[in-house]
């Protein structure tokens, strides 16, 4: 079958399914990947071959849409359609003509969705506008008839082999790791967060194998993917890990990275430039959104209105999107309800801090990544004095710089000069309970300890209330509703606005700071 006859056939067949599902669904996934051969095999089978812009494209595709055309194929030709689907470029001639518009269906047009994607918004082929009548779908299937009773049986074509020319496997292989990193580094992703380098343990493993299970199955398997933990305990390494999994199976799909306080500088530097649509053209039409510290975008509704039109246009279309947090939706204060309940409708997964072993094995797994061979008992040395992963990452880089810059061995000595310099940076953990806070604090303010955890709203009183509860949260890391029981069973919205105003005022405020400063003093005495 020629090509304009492949044409008019697509041409048909989108005639069809473009009354069977929605406009967006169309627009992204039919009219972006158009059917480009048609060849007749035998007496009652055909070969269609789908080309898609993008790998994701493709498998989405052929995952979600496969019976849908392969049904609309079988009636217009009168043959037992088999597809294929490739990725590749194509030829104006093969290209999908213009289609009457039709009417967005009653969900699109609800203002709590976000408008359907135009086909510019995503990579596509650029249309081609037909000069010829449109063919009748009776007449296109009599022609279909026609040529196969006519054309010789020498002209049967029979499954190709995969194709020699620029988008040949061989060639797409060879090209697809400079892609990868290539699209990596687009992405906003770092090459060395990679699943190889994550040490995984009991208090991890959960999220890895989510993590995992995403990377290989994008937009199908736990959509959208919350993973949320303490400082320094794996999230954003495995955050990356997936996209950059992603990538190397599939270069072309298109990943972005950002935090939580990076999507919310962009939304006002595009209303303050008036590029807003510039904005939303980078965020809506990726296929795998990947969001750190999301809880940045809470109480500010600007950015939260658009986070919401911009998740619900990645979802639509079976993008990917993770999510990374230092708490549950559920205990993210002025955080909107649509919002949490968006977030909570996939996959929650929580990461509890390294164990001494999986402090162990981290240390093992980073340093081999960086070409540094340090002995397992000197790693165990480290992981008994260092109890983050963050920090443990920065004494790899430091014993590197002495190894490398120095010209030091790895020897007992160095591990523990570098871990006491480590310490010495890192204020001493408060081993006290919350009562010897709150007795502390009171007698510091010269306060009875029931005026402390009362409702009174005097301002000495709030203010030696909200530097308790500061202690409670940074230095005995309580949960904020536990931080809330302690004065007076307040809320954990309380307790966490509490805490944003204290922790403000002591950036600010030199005598406050000292203040806090001479309280831990005497807190570490308790502590020892």
């Amino acid at each position: 079958m020629n090509q304009l006859n492949v044409q008019e056939l697509w041409r048909s067949a989108c005639e069809i399914l473009q009354q069977r599902m929605s406009q967006s669904s169309f627009n992204t996934w039919i009219m972006t990947n158009p059917l480009t051969e048609f060849r007749f095999v035998g007496d009652d089978r055909a070969i269609g071959v789908i080309t898609s812009p993008t790998a994701f494209h493709s498998a989405n595709v052929e995952k979600n849409f496969y019976a849908q055309i392969k049904e609309v194929l079988d009636h217009l030709s009168g043959r037992n359609a088999e597809l294929q689907f490739r990725v590749g470029s194509v030829a104006t001639e093969e290209v999908l003509p213009t289609l009457p518009k039709v009417q967005s269906d009653t969900l699109e047009s609800s203002s709590t969705e976000v408008p359907s994607i135009a086909p510019s918004a995503v990579p596509h082929v650029r249309p081609l506008r037909s000069t010829s009548k449109p063919m009748s779908i009776k007449s296109l299937q009599e022609r279909l008839q026609t040529l196969a009773q006519n054309k010789p049986q020498a002209e049967v074509v029979p499954p190709s082999a995969p194709s020699s020319g620029l988008f040949s496997d061989q060639n797409i292989q060879s090209l697809a790791v400079d892609r990868a990193k290539l699209q990596a580094q687009k992405a906003g992703l770092r090459p060395e967060y990679v699943f190889e380098t994550f040490a995984v343990s009991n208090t991890n493993e959960m999220a890895h194998a989510a993590a995992m299970a995403v990377s290989n199955q994008p937009g199908t398997a736990y959509n959208p993917l919350f993973i949320y933990g303490g400082v320094g305990v794996g999230k954003t390494h495995l955050m990356h890990a997936v996209g950059n999994n992603i990538l190397k199976r599939h270069p072309d799909s298109r990943v972005l990275y950002c935090t939580g306080e990076d999507f919310t500088n962009e939304i006002v530097h595009a209303i303050q430039t008036k590029k807003s649509m510039v904005f939303k053209e980078k965020f809506r039409t990726v296929d795998i959104l990947l969001i750190d510290d999301v809880q940045f975008i809470a109480g500010k509704n600007t950015v939260q209105e658009e986070f919401f039109h911009t998740f619900n246009s990645i979802a639509k279309r079976s993008g990917q999107i993770i999510l990374t947090s230092d708490r549950p939706p559920a205990e993210i204060s002025l955080l909107e309800d649509r919002l949490k309940s968006r977030f909570e409708a996939g996959l929650m997964v929580d990461i509890q801090q390294p164990s001494f072993e999986l402090r162990t094995a981290i240390l093992l797994i980073k340093s081999q990544a960086n070409n540094i061979h340090i002995p397992m008992d000197l790693a165990q040395v480290i992981a008994s004095r260092i109890d983050s992963a963050r920090k443990l990452e920065g004494i790899i880089k430091r014993i590197q710089s002495e190894v490398e810059l120095k010209h030091r061995q790895i020897t007992p000595e160095l591990i523990d000069e570098l871990c006491k310099t480590e310490i010495e940076k890192a204020p001493q953990r408060l081993r006290v309970k919350p009562y010897d806070v709150i007795k502390t604090v009171a007698d510091f303010y010269h306060l009875k300890q029931s005026a402390l955890r009362g409702k009174v709203r005097v301002k000495s009183i709030v203010k030696a209330r909200h530097v308790a509860m500061y202690f409670l949260k940074e230095e005995l890391h309580l949960p904020y509703m536990e931080v809330g029981r302690w004065f007076s069973n307040r809320d954990h919205t309380s307790a966490l606005h509490a805490l944003r105003k204290i922790n403000a005022d002591i950036q600010k405020d030199q005598e406050l700071r000292q203040e806090v400063q001479l309280m831990r003093v005497q807190l570490e005495k308790i502590s020892k």
